[in-house]
């Protein structure tokens, strides 16, 4: 079987989200299990078709056994390969294999955190972090973790290719105008770009306002295969292509800080599904910083390197734009505990199902969604189609 075979063999039939921005006392596992129920039922299955899982968490190793429990399902497959904030976007080419070849049939990816409300503080979760993730050029020296990784790629970035703060704050500008649009948004208080470029500096050239939220939420969405897809209630969103790519751990290992995996996971990704990037109707990427943005469009083909600052300019971006990206606000400003690849997911089905809302891009049939994890270390796209590009 190739990966040919696999494009639009496999679709989303649900998607479902719990706990979003503060989660009033449950637990990540008891908002996981709301999401993951939520998703379910939106598929029109229930638990007992659930038969493959995908899922993984910061702080525990052996996360899916207890996820396992809870849901109360005994899968066939099982995928809890742990890559950061990518993991959600990169369980999808391992669950269109076990689909495919019938070891399972429906296979639900979920996660869920309460980082915003958890007893941990911020500092014990790094210490957790630094355990199971050792990192001995760069952990000695006891950085702002990831943050000041980040700072680094923005700082490059600005030297090689005279970015400006101006334009990171447009790519806060435009998720906050986004996230206006949803309800689910965590930060939707109207800014201007002068108040985002006053925001208090956190790592040199990044400020507050370059950073992500710190909430809680869970997410989740349910694979089946594309013939039984179409016999569910919802619109199937078709998996047309899927890659991951990883070329470093540490961001001092970076052979160029300005280049990330994305530019081979991008590439793989669209190879499979048959399309380009000029074929994208709407974009969601995984913007934990504002340079993340920057850099992805450049390394997914949207723009040549170095020249997302001017593609950004003018709103292109924000609603309204020739490109609509990050359409739910974003980690920036929508949801973020954590890890934010599920979500998405979630924000890609909901467009191509036509169900967004306000913030509804027309006509929207090609979605690409691009996870990243670590400190630009682990990198996964994936283009979905509605059943008009099959």
């Amino acid at each position: 079987m190739t990966l040919n075979d696999l494009r639009g063999a496999v679709a989303v039939a649900g998607v479902g989200h719990a706990g979003l921005g503060q989660a009033h006392g449950y637990t990540e596992m008891e908002i996981l299990v709301q999401a993951a129920q939520r998703a379910v039922a939106d598929a029109g299955l229930s638990m007992r078709d659930i038969d493959g899982l995908c899922t993984a968490s910061v702080a525990a190793p052996m996360w899916a056994m207890p996820v396992i429990e809870h849901l109360g399902i005994r899968p066939s497959f099982i995928d809890s390969t742990m890559l950061g904030g990518s993991s959600f976007v990169a369980h999808l080419l391992p669950a269109l294999h076990a689909l495919a070849s019938g070891q399972c049939n429906a296979v639900l990816v979920c996660y869920g955190s309460t980082q915003r409300t958890s007893t941990l503080s911020r500092a014990e979760i790094g210490r957790v972090r630094k355990q199971f993730d050792p990192q001995p050029y760069e952990t000695p020296y006891d950085p702002l973790s990831p943050l000041s990784s980040y700072a680094l790629a923005a700082a490059r970035h600005m030297h090689q290719y005279g970015t400006r703060r101006e334009h990171l704050a447009q790519v806060a500008l435009a998720a906050n105008q986004w996230a206006q649009l949803n309800p689910e948004a965590q930060l939707r208080e109207p800014a201007t770009l002068e108040q985002i470029l006053a925001a208090r500096m956190v790592s040199d050239p990044l400020s507050v306002r370059d950073c992500c939220l710190v909430t809680d939420g869970a997410g989740a969405y349910v694979l089946v295969r594309a013939d039984r897809a179409r016999d569910l209630p919802r619109p199937p969103v078709y998996v047309l292509g899927n890659a991951t790519a990883v070329w470093n751990r540490q961001i001092s290992s970076m052979e160029d800080l300005t280049v990330t995996a994305a530019s081979e996971s991008g590439r793989r990704a669209y190879a499979m599904a048959g399309v380009s990037a000029q074929d994208i109707d709407v974009v969601e990427l995984y913007d934990a910083f504002t340079i993340n943005t920057l850099l992805f469009l450049e390394d997914l083909g949207f723009c040549a390197k170095g020249e997302s600052k001017d593609f950004i300019a003018d709103g292109a971006i924000a609603p309204g734009g020739r490109l609509p990206v990050n359409t739910n606000g974003g980690g920036l400003c929508c949801v973020h505990p954590g890890m934010y690849g599920v979500f998405i997911m979630i924000e890609a089905v909901r467009q191509l199902r036509g169900e967004a809302g306000a913030r509804q891009v027309a006509n929207a049939e090609l979605a690409l969604v691009h996870g990243n994890g670590g400190t630009l270390s682990s990198q996964a796209t994936a283009i979905l189609g509605t059943a008009a590009t099959l």
